[in-house]
């Protein structure tokens, strides 16, 4: 059965909520499609003649597609990495998810991705394990992070401070519930 036909009118926590049905069989594999506008936060480091690092992080609010629109999926935390080519404007990005649901069962991943400065990336995210009832998840898929609007406040010695806000989008993301 589709997870969307088994949701109901209770359902504000969208992945969560799809990851703890009790009705569905363990180990059974759901794709479903999700998004997040984001806000981040962070410091650009001077790392080299044409290089920069940002390290900072970037949180938001999941939101899983259905046929009665986006559901509220729990919030996201992503502390992450981005390397910065300023001669060519190429990036790679990685970082560590953690999505919480109101209950505070969690669930963590990786995202990694390629793209081009100040646009944003395309790459891989990971579920890498979970706490209470997602305890043993696995699966993934594509991600696209796209940056929007950038603040950037010019510090002392080679630090840059920035914010910045997007949305990430997961078109195919599959999961499995260990058993």
């Amino acid at each position: 059965m589709n997870w969307i036909n088994r949701l109901g009118s209770n359902c504000g926590l969208g992945i969560l909520v799809l990851l703890s049905m009790h009705q569905m069989a363990a180990a059974e594999e759901e794709t479903i499609k999700a998004f997040s506008a984001w806000q981040g936060r962070g410091q650009i480091f001077d790392t080299g003649p044409e290089r920069a690092t940002f390290v900072g992080s970037f949180t938001g609010i999941i939101f899983v597609e259905t046929e009665k629109g986006p559901l509220d999926a729990g919030h996201m935390t992503c502390p992450a990495i981005v390397d910065l080519n300023l001669k060519d404007g190429t990036q790679e990005a990685k970082a560590r998810c953690t999505i919480t649901a109101k209950d505070g069962a969690r669930v963590y991943s990786d995202l990694t991705c390629a793209g081009v400065q100040m646009v944003g990336c395309d790459g891989e995210f990971t579920f890498t394990g979970g706490t209470d009832r997602f305890a043993g998840i696995t699966g993934g898929g594509p991600v696209t992070v796209r940056s929007g609007l950038h603040e950037v406040a010019v510090g002392g010695g080679n630090i840059v401070q920035e914010s910045a806000g997007g949305i990430i989008i997961w078109p195919k993301l599959q999961y499995r519930l260990a058993e």
